[in-house]
C-alpha cells in the first residue's frame, strides 16, 4: 500500500539561506510548498548573511523557544579601518581610520578580550524594540535611542586568516543566544582603535544541528512536497534531544 503524505506535517527543516533571502521568504516558501500555515523560524539572519535557518512546522513550533535559546556557531569576515552605522557592509560608512601599526598580535589580543561573558548593546539597525518600535525603523528615520545591553558570552573563537595589507580578518565564533556578530566585529574595531565592520557572515551550527544537514534554497525551490517531507527532522527527535543551551 502507498503511504500518502500527511495533510498536517510536523518537524524541523534546516535551510541553508542565501544572501538576500530572508527568514520571511523561507517561511512563506515552506507554507506554499507544504500547503500548511503552521510554519515558523528560530532566529532571524540578516539579509546579507547565509547559513542555517531552522524552520519549524506543525507540532515542532512548540519547540521554537527552546531551539532559539541554543548556542550558535558563525564564521565571518571583518574589515578593519571602516565603521558603518549598521556594523556591517549593508550600512552607510560613518568613519574611516588608518590601520597602520596594527599587528597580528594586536588583533588576536582583541579577540581574546571578548572570549568571556560580557554586556553587548544591540545595534540600532536591529529588530530590538524600544517602546514597542523596532530600532531599525527609528534608525531609518535618523533617530538614535538607548538600547538595553544583553549579557552574552563567547564560548570559543578561532582566527583563520589575518591579512594586514587588506585589513581583513576571517574568524569563527561560538556564542550564546541573542549575540550580534556584527556588533562583535564593531566592538573589536573599537578596542583596536581603528574601527571595523562585518563584511560576511555565515551560521554553520545551532545547538546540535549542523549546516551539513541543511537543504539549499535552490534545492528547496525545486523540491516536491514529498521530497521536503522526507527532509523533515521528526518531532520525536526533538523530544529526545537534550538542549545545548
Amino acid at each position: 500500500m502507498t503511504t500518502l503524505p500527511p495533510e498536517n506535517p510536523s518537524g524541523v527543516l534546516l535551510v541553508d539561506k542565501d544572501p538576500g533571502f530572508t527568514s520571511h521568504n523561507a517561511v512563506a516558501l515552506c507554507r506554499r510548498l507544504l500547503n500548511t500555515r503552521k510554519v515558523g523560524h528560530c532566529g532571524t539572519l540578516d539579509p546579507m548573511a547565509t547559513g542555517m535557518l531552522i524552520i519549524v512546522i506543525g507540532k515542532a513550533t512548540r519547540f521554537q523557544d527552546r531551539l532559539m535559546s541554543e548556542d550558535k556557531v558563525y564564521t565571518g569576515t571583518l574589515q578593519l579601518g571602516i565603521e558603518t552605522d549598521s556594523h556591517d557592509a549593508e550600512g552607510e560608512v560613518v568613519a574611516t581610520k588608518p590601520t597602520t601599526g596594527i599587528t597580528e598580535e594586536d588583533i588576536r589580543r582583541s579577540f581574546e578580550h571578548f572570549h568571556t561573558e560580557f554586556d553587548q548593546v544591540p545595534p540600532m539597525f536591529s529588530a530590538v524594540k524600544v517602546n514597542g518600535v523596532p530600532c531599525y525603523k527609528l534608525a531609518r528615520r535618523g533617530e538614535e535611542v538607548q538600547r538595553k545591553a544583553r549579557r552574552v558570552r563567547v564560548l570559543d573563537f578561532a582566527i583563520s586568516r589575518i591579512d594586514l595589507s587588506s585589513a581583513q580578518v576571517d574568524f569563527s565564533v561560538h556564542c550564546t543566544k541573542g549575540f550580534y556578530v556584527r556588533t562583535y566585529a564593531h566592538d573589536i574595531g573599537q578596542l583596536l582603535g581603528c574601527g571595523a565592520h562585518l563584511t560576511a557572515l555565515r551560521r554553520i551550527k545551532s545547538g546540535h544541528f549542523d549546516i551539513a544537514q541543511a537543504i539549499t534554497v535552490p534545492e528547496l525551490k525545486s523540491a516536491s512536497r514529498q521530497q521536503i517531507l522526507a527532509r523533515l527532522i521528526p518531532v520525536e527527535q526533538l523530544i529526545s534531544s537534550p538542549s545545548e543551551s
